[in-house]
């Protein structure tokens, strides 16, 4: 199904995009070099079309998290460090919405209403972010492909990094949170949508 088109009215949100996730201590990404490729093709594909990029930086309140404040790991991949953001938003929370500066009054501030989410991890910062954006009302794309996430167990059970990205699929289109896509999809629409 081909993604509807993206109206001026979107901002592409980039998630912890942080050197702190090549940490053996996470576990086995799922194509970690796919999703930083994917991501930046997101960013060129915003930044060519005039439209919003968001940064987001997880800066982990936790003393031993590779992501903490001050840590080498908090620094962002070389990518998306080029980037120079519409506006960085830092929380210690799973939801960017729950960061600093407000990114809910920060989008609403400039008439934004679509949200396209990529980065890291699939099945917590982003699904959070994305339910988050879901409930507040805006329209929520995923683009997959341009998302990661590691090994999790819990419960007693356990579950690889692809099992998780697909359940988040679920989770996200299945409850009506937002669309699940692909990057190129995402472009396509992005393009197609330009001053609809």
């Amino acid at each position: 199904m081909t993604l509807p088109d993206l109206p001026d009215t979107t901002a592409l949100i980039v998630i912890d995009m942080q050197q702190g996730f090549t940490d053996p201590s996470w576990g086995d990404p799922a194509d970690l070099d796919g999703c930083r490729a994917h991501v930046r093709e997101l960013v060129d594909a915003f930044e060519s079309a005039g439209r919003p990029v968001v940064v987001v930086r997880h800066d982990s309140d936790k003393p031993t998290s590779p992501l903490r404040r001050n840590a080498a790991g908090n620094a962002f991949f070389d990518e998306i460090a080029a980037i120079d953001p519409a506006v960085l938003v830092t929380k210690s929370v799973n939801s960017a919405f729950l960061g600093s500066p407000d990114l809910g009054a920060w989008l609403r501030e400039r008439g934004l209403d679509t949200i396209v989410l990529c980065g890291i991890q699939t099945n917590m910062c982003v699904e959070t972010t994305a339910r988050m954006g879901g409930n507040l009302g805006y329209r929520v794309v995923v683009a997959l492909d341009a998302t990661t996430t590691f090994p999790l167990a819990g419960a007693g059970e356990a579950a690889d990094a692809e099992t998780l990205i697909r359940i988040t699929a679920v989770n996200l289109a299945g409850g009506g949170f937002a669309e699940v896509t692909t990057t190129a999809e995402t472009i396509a629409a992005c393009t197609r949508g330009q001053h609809s």
